[in-house]
């Protein structure tokens, strides 16, 4: 059986990490480390882990942002696998058992990941989440037309030279970094799936998903790193990629009420998908429509 080493990235998240690591020592098969790394916390993070010394190991550096404390985490790891989470979430007990079989007998998969549980910050069943992809799933990625790899910063186990070989994670990215990191191994790997939620995936108010300005950006550097390769396939594929990540954009835009961004992306999205003018045309009656229908619930 593969050792395990798990990365924890925590920013001030004292009010779960104690849920986050207790669900890691809860694990049916044991990892050989937990490694934590506290990215410059202010608040109770530090205290939370000198109650876990002598169990974890801990790394503490100035704020750098998360896709750097996985990488300095990651840097410092003796396992052959890496299994990676955030200081907001939760395992379920047999996560890590069910994915580590995935290594063993398939076809050498880059990464497995695993169905989620969306909570609220109170831990709240939200939504389920077993829409997950496997096999070679980098160009689907690229089209954002459903869900590939789920929650990576909580679900993903990794092969150590698999991150080594991509580079890890690119410290230039916040939102983004987690797709972008999943994209470069899915060019390289296969990606396996285990259809069950093992995971309880934290949505509340301090999620980086959250700053769309954030994730319009990252995602287009990730977007021209990707299509920056002379790979004919790719260029084929290139405009209606490219389509599709602003209609996306777009509508994020317009559920955080960045209306003017809204335009910008629609209007991008429409240029290379002229078809799209219908549906971004009927976005304020949707939006007025899901509103009614939130007013007669309540």
């Amino acid at each position: 059986m593969a050792s395990i080493s798990v990365v924890i990235p925590a920013y001030n998240q004292a009010a779960f990490l104690p849920e986050a690591l207790d669900s890691v020592f809860g694990q049916r098969l044991q990892p050989r480390e937990v490694i934590v790394v506290d990215d410059g916390s202010t608040d109770r993070t530090g205290e939370v882990l000198r109650k876990y010394a002598g169990r974890i190991r801990t790394l503490r550096q100035a704020n750098r942002g998360v896709a750097a404390a996985r990488n300095a985490g990651a840097s410092i790891a003796s396992g052959k696998l890496l299994a990676f989470l955030d200081g907001d979430d939760v395992w379920l007990p047999t996560k890590l058992e069910q994915q580590v079989a995935r290594f063993i007998g398939d076809s050498e998969p880059g990464l497995v990941h695993c169905g989620v549980d969306e909570v609220d910050a109170e831990g709240r069943f939200l939504k389920r989440r077993l829409d997950g992809m496997e096999g070679w799933v980098s160009r689907e990625m690229l089209l954002f037309r459903r869900g590939v790899i789920l929650g990576a910063g909580s679900t993903a186990v990794v092969p150590r030279a698999v991150f080594e070989g991509v580079g890890g994670f690119d410290e230039r990215l916040s939102t983004s970094a987690d797709w972008d990191f999943c994209y470069r191994i899915a060019e390289r790997c296969r990606v396996g799936f285990v259809p069950e939620a093992l995971v309880r995936y934290r949505l509340h108010g301090g999620n980086m998903h959250r700053n769309v300005r954030a994730m319009a950006r990252d995602m287009l550097t990730a977007y021209a790193k990707a299509f920056s390769k002379p790979d004919p396939d790719l260029r084929r594929l290139r405009r209606l990629a490219y389509g599709r990540l602003h209609s996306m954009l777009a509508g994020s835009y317009f559920r955080a009420g960045d209306y003017r961004r809204f335009v910008r992306h629609a209007l991008a999205s429409v240029t290379t998908r002229p078809e799209q003018i219908g549906y971004f045309a009927g976005y304020p009656v949707r939006a007025l429509r899901r509103c009614l229908s939130a007013s007669r619930v309540g």
